[in-house]
């Protein structure tokens, strides 16, 4: 039986640039569904600064060319989209919730009553709610429960891990895409976004920190025992290098962005000390070059102080020899030559550079870098969200009213089981 076509989109507006993706729901719905690249679009942005809006009119204008290429190359228009967000004002912390059971048997009542005292807990000023996603179960002190529906008990208690953003710094993200005409279906923890997009199954089992380096900042998100442990961001990224090598060398900044893309290594050992660059240069400065090894020592020192935070933080978190699943970089400044290597110093376990590849078809080579895993992550999500609400005669009838506890409980499902 034919069915209408469900479209989803991803949107990351990053401090550098914005990204969007639009894309196609396939795949074996409602369990395994797959999100088939249609169209991708990429724009400058200047308005974003540490994740929060500081020119809603530029971010505005980025957001629209960005959305208008993806439209363009995928033959559709989009209503809605799945928004990231990220900066050190996203904060996680993990809250239980303890009930008394009614009845004999474990009942959904129970579980909700359970996540909604997990749930109440002050967030602090200006903060809202964005995902609480439960841990773990446990029954009469037996821990390590993923779904007690069904079992006798008499006291049920929920981990939950919640996330919170600064309500105002939502609010500019969204009114900035509403102004560019679109709606904001979804608001997604960058780093959980992008660690489903590169992150396989066995890494969140075994335990494993992954990486995002972004424009103006460092993400991190640890999984262990298949679920989410911990997020973090450090306030130090790309244009930190690109300002370095801008002072080092005494090139522009646009210029030591392209040396840094063209030209730039992040491990120095792998460069030939004989080996020469040429550097732009203004008519009073003259035609000048400089050692390829000197521009990847600078870019060296600053990576070398980002994943040493970045170690910091998972050592702070009680991560560090957890992860058996190893590290996984991604973000922009990890297509750079050098960067598995000199973090696989850093950390002294295995390293990969993460790229989108799994749930993902259609124009996947238009994405297979890491710097489109959270945007595409984002449109797995959305993905995943319209098959939850998946249904053979109509992809609105269970929000219509037909068989909305049917839908609840295979999105609640779905959501425990993406992040």
């Amino acid at each position: 039986m034919s069915r209408e076509r469900q479209i989803v989109a991803g949107l990351d507006v990053g401090s550098t640039k914005t990204c969007a993706v639009i894309a196609e729901v396939t795949g074996d719905l409602p369990r395994s569904p797959v999100a088939k690249i249609l169209g991708v679009g990429l724009a400058k942005n200047a308005g974003v600064r540490r994740g929060v809006v500081r020119d809603i009119d530029e971010t505005t204008r980025s957001i629209v060319a960005a959305l208008r290429d993806a439209e363009r190359m995928a033959g559709v228009k989009v209503g809605g989209v799945t928004c990231g967000i990220a900066g050190d004002h996203v904060q996680a912390r993990v809250s239980s919730g303890v009930v008394a059971v009614n009845g004999d048997e474990i009942g959904e009542a129970d579980i909700a009553r359970a996540q909604q005292v997990a749930r109440a807990v002050s967030l602090g000023r200006d903060h809202e709610l964005l995902l609480h996603i439960p841990q773990e179960y446990k029954v009469d002190q037996q821990r390590g429960i993923r779904d007690p529906i069904g079992m006798t008990g008499m006291r049920l208690e929920v981990e939950m891990y919640l996330v919170s953003v600064q309500a105002t710094a939502a609010q500019n993200l969204r009114k900035s895409v509403e102004r560019a005409g679109y709606k904001v279906t979804d608001l997604v923890p960058e780093p959980l976004a992008a660690a489903d997009a590169v992150l396989t199954e066995d890494e969140r089992e075994l335990g494993v920190a992954l990486v995002e380096i972004g424009g103006s900042a460092t993400n991190v998100s640890i999984f262990h025992e298949g679920k989410i442990r911990h997020l973090a961001t450090v306030q130090f990224a790309g244009t930190h290098v690109t300002s370095d090598v801008t002072q080092g060398l005494s090139v522009t900044q646009a210029d030591a962005e392209r040396l840094k893309e063209r030209q730039g290594v992040a491990y120095e050992p792998l460069v030939d000390p004989s080996e020469m660059i040429d550097l732009p240069s203004t008519p009073g400065q003259g035609a000048r070059k400089a050692a390829r090894q000197l521009l990847a020592h600078i870019i060296h020192q600053r990576m070398d102080e980002i994943f040493n935070l970045v170690l910091t933080e998972i050592e702070r978190a009680g991560f560090a020899s957890r992860l058996n699943g190893g590290v996984v970089i991604t973000g922009g400044a990890a297509a750079m030559q050098g960067v598995a290597e000199l973090a696989a110093d850093v950390f002294g376990t295995g390293v990969r550079i993460g790229s989108p590849e799994g749930n993902v078809g259609g124009l996947s080579d238009s994405v297979d870098a890491p710097r489109f895993a959270t945007v595409v992550g984002l449109a797995i999500y959305g993905a995943h969200r319209a098959a939850a609400g998946f249904s053979p005669t109509s992809k609105h009838r269970a929000l219509a009213g037909v068989g909305v506890d049917k839908f609840t409980k295979r999105l609640k499902i779905w959501l425990e089981d993406f992040f």
